[in-house]
């Protein structure tokens, strides 16, 4: 599978192994970095599943050739997230195979990381504000990510919730 796109099925299974990546990397953000930590380590709003792996978990016909997630934020107003970092991880060896663009860098897939952090309060509804957010369209982000779909897998309870596309109407 070296080279090309895997076809296999994401599961839920899958996409919890996906999560904790996500989350063991924003534990060792906030390590790394007290004062990000002190802003938004209790402002998670939701961590999704974005392009073209969110994509293949909706129709299974799009195809994985690595995962990108993105943490998402109740913006503090001290300061917005720092919206620009983007790490790289390993999904590991799985059924995807390996990583088509630098195989000998990855084990398995690779899993590419983003936060942003959106106009919103700590404990709204992830779904709804996600949606708000890639309807409104306000930015390039915002833009890309609604071209394909957006997939929730934290919170834990919203895990495969299919945010986007959505069949909720555009405000107005």
């Amino acid at each position: 599978m070296s080279g090309e796109r895997s076809f296999e099925r994401i599961t839920r299974t899958d996409l919890k192994k996906v999560a904790r990546i996500a989350r063991s990397e924003r534990e060792e953000f906030f390590e790394r970095h007290p004062e990000w930590a002190m802003l938004y380590r209790k402002r998670l709003v939701g961590v999704v599943l974005c392009k073209d792996a969110a994509l293949h978990f909706v129709n299974g016909s799009t195809g994985v050739d690595g995962f990108d997630v993105w943490t998402f934020y109740a913006e503090h107003p001290e300061a917005p997230f720092p919206f620009q970092q983007l790490v790289k991880a390993d999904l590991g060896k799985s059924k995807f195979g390996r990583d088509a663009a630098n195989p000998d860098a990855y084990q398995g897939r690779r899993v590419e990381l983003r936060g942003r952090s959106l106009d919103c309060k700590p404990g709204d509804d992830p779904i709804e504000v996600l949606q708000r957010y890639l309807r409104a369209g306000e930015t390039l982000s915002a833009r890309e990510l609604r071209d394909k779909a957006v997939v929730l897998i934290e919170p834990e309870q919203f895990l495969g919730y299919i945010v986007w596309p959505s069949l909720a109407m555009p405000n107005g």
